[in-house]
């Protein structure tokens, strides 16, 4: 199975490489961009057959090892591999 994760800033976390690239698209003449976010994609291959305990170790990597909750959210989704 594979683990996707999808990890963005938090709602009112200063995101200055959002900032970073929003001015760029202006400056490339994107001038309809008003807001940003840059976060990261993770993706973890596992050899569990189990959606659930697929599930748990997700919540738990992400938790232990992927995300800082203090100032990022993440979303998973879990597809066969």
């Amino acid at each position: 199975m594979i683990i996707k994760f999808f990890i963005k800033p938090r709602k009112g976390v200063l995101d200055p490489q959002g900032r970073a690239v929003a001015e760029s698209l202006k400056s490339l003449g994107f001038e309809s961009t008003n807001k940003v976010f840059v976060g990261r994609y993770v993706e973890v291959h596992i050899e569990e057959t189990d959606r659930d305990k697929a599930r748990e170790m997700a919540v738990d990597m992400a938790k232990k090892a992927l995300v800082n909750d203090l100032i990022e959210d993440y979303e998973f989704e879990i597809v066969e591999g």
